[in-house]
């Protein structure tokens, strides 16, 4: 592999485990601040990733560095544990709980914008045409904020890329759960029990998601990019 690819692959995986470590956690502490114990007694609110990857170690490790060495992509996931009986209990909760996480992603993505523009404004960045890993490149390139750029411009891509895949309306993902939010708290318990009738059924609802994501992430990526550079004067 091209050291520069390399070198990105494993800057996106040190912002993917920041990313999802934010995540989780968002997901355990409104669990805890809703009654539910169950991720802080294993240790999950928090920032710091060795709990995340000592409950999910495939997913937040093994695979993620596997696609990056082999070239194929950065493919990774983690989870935060719960009470289903609480969640039962406390069906509106639990819906808040399951919309935390990407909150957390579009949160990190905010800040990731705010950071782009101000650097462009005090001219430390500059727009840069290519995709994902550089949505802005550094005014003066050769150093250390070839880095930055690439790092910030990650932290903003990959972020909306979580969110957006997240918030999709599909068992076992969080959109699924979101919708009891919409619902009257029956309709979030049915909902519940769907979901834990159809968990041997998990991977299908992921091949279901990643090809409805194939057709939305691409237009929603894009308006995000505009909103990015709304307003800002192209030299």
């Amino acid at each position: 592999m091209n050291p520069d690819l390399l070198a990105i692959g494993f800057l996106e995986y040190v912002v993917f485990l920041f990313s999802t470590t934010c995540h989780e956690a968002a997901h355990a502490l409104v669990a805890v601040r809703g009654g539910d114990v169950t991720a802080l007694e294993a240790g999950q609110v928090s920032l710091s990733p060795l709990p995340h990857i000592r409950r999910e170690p495939f997913g937040m490790v093994i695979m993620p560095l596997i696609g990056i060495l082999t070239g194929s992509g950065l493919i990774g996931w983690a989870s935060a544990p719960y009470n289903p009986k609480w969640a039962a209990e406390h069906p509106k909760r639990a819906a808040l709980m399951s919309a935390a996480g990407p909150v957390a992603n579009f949160t990190l993505a905010l800040v990731a914008a705010v950071i782009m523009r101000l650097g462009l404004a005090i001219g430390i960045f500059e727009p840069s045409p290519a995709f994902f890993t550089h949505m802005v490149g550094a005014a003066q390139p050769g150093g250390v904020m070839d880095g930055v750029a690439a790092a910030v411009s990650i932290l903003f891509s990959l972020n909306i890329l979580l969110g957006v895949f997240n918030l999709l309306p599909i068992p076992p993902l969080d959109g699924y759960g979101v919708l009891g939010l919409f619902v009257s708290p029956e309709g979030a318990i049915k909902l519940q029990q769907l979901r834990f009738q159809m968990r041997t059924f998990a991977i299908i609802g992921l091949v279901l998601a990643w090809q409805l994501f194939d057709h939305i992430f691409p237009p929603v990526f894009a308006a995000a990019g505009r909103m990015l550079y709304y307003g800002y004067r192209f030299s």
